[in-house]
């Protein structure tokens, strides 16, 4: 059946190695490198946000609203109206981060106020919103 070649007896095992699998294993290796390595080499070209000098009182990481009994609206400790706090809230949504907004009202504050401050936050559509001084109000009742 089988046809020899050279002067080999036909008993005697074959010492040739067979390289047919080796190839296919090195062809396909190949395909892989070139079809992976292409993309490892473009650039993404970004255009990055050109820096402004105006100073802005909205924090990236972490802003506090406070209400004291007076009723007096404070937005990172300086004194606001529910308008430009609105307008802060909105531009915290528009960051590409949203920070965390902490609101701690005094616990004598009166109830309108604060009601006021979170119909504000809920309309801004704030994600992250805690309550901060929770312990002070252990003492009050």
């Amino acid at each position: 059946m089988s046809m020899a070649v050279g002067d080999r007896d036909e008993n005697e095992p074959m010492m040739d190695m067979n390289t047919t699998p080796l190839i296919d294993v090195m062809l396909v290796l190949l395909i892989m490198f070139i079809i992976t390595i292409p993309p490892q080499t473009h650039a993404v070209k970004i255009d990055l946000p050109v820096p402004t000098d105006s100073k802005s009182n909205v924090d990236p990481v972490k802003n506090k609203v406070m209400i004291d009994p007076a009723g007096t609206i404070t937005w990172n400790g300086s004194p606001v109206d529910l308008a430009t706090l609105e307008s802060y809230l909105l531009e915290t949504k528009a960051l590409p981060v949203e920070p965390e907004l902490q609101v701690q009202p005094d616990p004598y504050a009166r109830y309108i106020v604060v009601d006021r401050v979170m119909a504000v936050v809920k309309r801004s559509g704030v994600g992250k919103l805690g309550f901060v001084g929770n312990e002070q109000y252990a003492r009050v009742f």
